[in-house]
């Protein structure tokens, strides 16, 4: 599916504005710090942007805010799960929400 241009240019700004907890979780998740899993950040999908996605296991973080309805239906009729956190979770306590993730995705 090709990308709308300004959604990329959209993704584009997100992800050099990351929030604070955002920061946070890339800085574990990069350069496959979870599991040997690959994930992307402020990645578009169809008409959206999500925060985190491990297309390997079809597995989309979101940051903060719950999901609107047709938006989470949409995403998991693709096949995705979501999974939520809260920023306040990732700066005080990112151990234990990589832990968290971790049996999430059963590593």
């Amino acid at each position: 599916m090709r990308q709308d241009p300004r959604q990329t240019h959209d993704a584009r700004l997100l992800r050099q504005n990351l929030v604070l907890a955002e920061q946070a979780l890339w800085q574990a998740l990069r350069n496959r710090g979870l599991g040997g899993l690959k994930f992307r950040r402020q990645a578009p999908i169809g008409a959206f942007i999500v925060d985190f996605l491990c297309v390997e296991r079809r597995l989309i973080l979101e940051i903060d805010a719950v999901s609107p309805p047709a938006r989470a239906a949409w995403l998991k009729a693709q096949g995705f799960r979501l999974l939520h956190l809260q920023p306040t979770a990732i700066l005080t306590n990112l151990p234990g929400c990589l832990q968290h993730l971790a049996q999430e995705l059963s590593l």
